[in-house]
């Protein structure tokens, strides 16, 4: 297990949220995509609900709409739990729905197991927004 580990490339999160109570399920081809081509591994996946009272609760993948979301189920490692949820869902609107990805970056494995062979080790992360990268690229065209 600790061989699997330090052969991993890095790990991410996301919290997609949506205006309603279900995601439509548009992006979930293009996941499976990712997840099939080898560029990620997904971990761990859950939807979430905040009512307009700000209470949040799982929703099944069964019960969600669409034959598109099936190919999901049972899609987890048991890494989120319901603290989880609850801290991703600090982050939505009330009102509204969330899905909640947790997939290792497989492109980017031998890289970083072989950054930490050579004793180092990942001290910061962070993920530019594409619509500051715009208004940055508009500025100097300016």
């Amino acid at each position: 297990m600790t061989e699997e580990i330090e052969e991993m490339g890095p790990v991410d999160y996301v919290v997609v949220e949506w205006v309603g109570t279900e995601p439509t399920g548009e992006a979930i081809p293009h996941l499976v995509e990712l997840a099939e081509s080898g560029l990620i591994r997904i971990l761990d996946l859950a939807f979430i609900t905040k009512d307009a009272e700000g209470n949040v609760a799982e929703l099944e993948i069964a019960n969600l709409g669409g034959g598109e979301f099936a190919v999901l189920e049972g899609v987890t490692s048991g890494l989120l739990a319901e603290d989880d949820h609850n801290e991703a869902a600090s982050a939505l609107e009330n009102g509204t729905s969330a899905a909640i990805l947790v997939y290792e970056n497989r492109w980017a494995a031998p890289f970083a197991a072989a950054v930490r062979r050579s004793g180092a080790q990942l001290v910061a992360t962070g993920r530019i927004p594409v619509e500051h990268l715009l208004e940055t690229l508009d500025a100097r065209e300016d």
